[in-house]
């Protein structure tokens, strides 16, 4: 009897650790949905929409505010949760984004390079509540849709002594990105251009830049620019399944409080100044409202990149120019 009463305890403790999100229509998982606890922290939910939540785990949380792209919010108690949970779909229609299939049509491609950077103190540390945003404008009267993307990636050495080295063996990782378009709106990031779900594994291996191929998304360029961003949101598998991650460390203080402080993710990413103008934005997805701000000084930022004038994130880009009008 006394093990039976202990298993049952553990199956309590453990009957709703793992959630699923889904859509309430078509009952398909919700990927890489973002769940915030309202307090400056929060989690991702993998691709099947799985995240792992318990009153053990997080004994301090009493709501949940889940978000995703096409969905509405949804705001949810602890108590009594589900092991399932729905949203509702939001349809919207996508700003200044041209749907053009003619077939057979001549283009030109534009390359602008991405900025690289091993350094690093020129990186900026990646955490999971952070999402950082480029603007590029359109540099031609015509059509131009997006081919690819090239987001610069820091390598670092496994030995220190050894770090100026190309050669030199670098520190291993597997990091899942997630990727979005906005459209311009008055100098910040608006509207996304598109739905769908990106995402990639980074790794040692993919050098100092990856390379997104996302001509598949037919992305077109608005008038007035757009934007592309940038969000960490884990480390994976070898298999490029999204782990649970710890999302921040615990440190006591002197007076005996736990404080709580974003975890940091590998690769690291350059911030560089030869890129002309401010062009970049960051948000802290579970702070300020989840509000774009500016990577300028005197915009309340506490970072080292501003006092050595490392403004902006090199994301280099890859158009189709087309000829015809």
């Amino acid at each position: 009897m006394y093990k039976i009463l202990i298993t049952l305890l553990l199956i309590g403790q453990l009957s709703f650790a793992q959630i699923t999100i889904k859509d309430s229509i078509s009952k398909y998982p919700v990927s890489y949905a973002t769940i915030s606890f309202g307090n400056g922290n929060g989690i991702f939910a993998d691709d099947e929409g799985v995240f792992i939540f318990t009153e053990k785990l997080y004994p301090d949380i009493d709501s949940l505010f889940i978000s995703a792209i096409g969905f509405k919010d949804l705001n949810i108690s602890t108590e009594n949760l589900s092991e399932e949970l729905l949203m509702q779909s939001q349809s919207h229609q996508l700003d200044e984004v041209m749907l053009n299939f003619k077939k057979d049509r001549k283009f030109k491609e534009e390359k602008l390079k991405p900025s690289l950077d091993d350094d690093y103190y020129n990186c900026w540390l990646p955490t999971i509540e952070s999402e950082i945003a480029v603007y590029f404008p359109k540099t031609s009267t015509k059509d131009q849709k997006l081919k690819s993307v090239f987001f610069p990636i820091a390598l670092e050495s496994k030995d220190w002594k050894k770090r100026n080295k190309k050669n030199s063996d670098k520190k291993k990782f597997s990091t899942l990105f997630k990727v979005q378009f906005y459209n311009n709106n008055n100098g910040v990031p608006g509207n996304v251009l598109t739905y769908e779900t990106i995402v990639f594994r980074a790794t040692e291996k993919d050098g100092d830049a990856y390379e997104l191929n996302v001509d598949d998304f037919d992305i077109h360029i608005p008038d007035n620019g757009f934007f592309v961003s940038l969000q960490v949101l884990g480390y994976t598998d070898k298999n490029g399944k999204l782990l649970p991650n710890k999302k921040y460390k615990e440190i006591e203080s002197k007076n005996g409080s736990v404080v709580k402080i974003p975890t940091n993710f590998r690769p690291l990413l350059p911030f560089t100044n030869e890129v002309e103008g401010k062009n970049t934005f960051i948000k802290r997805v579970f702070l300020n409202s989840n509000n774009w701000v500016k990577f300028d000084k005197g915009n309340g930022l506490q970072s080292s990149l501003l006092q050595k004038d490392l403004f902006n994130y090199g994301i280099g880009l890859t158009y189709k120019t087309y000829k015809d009008e």
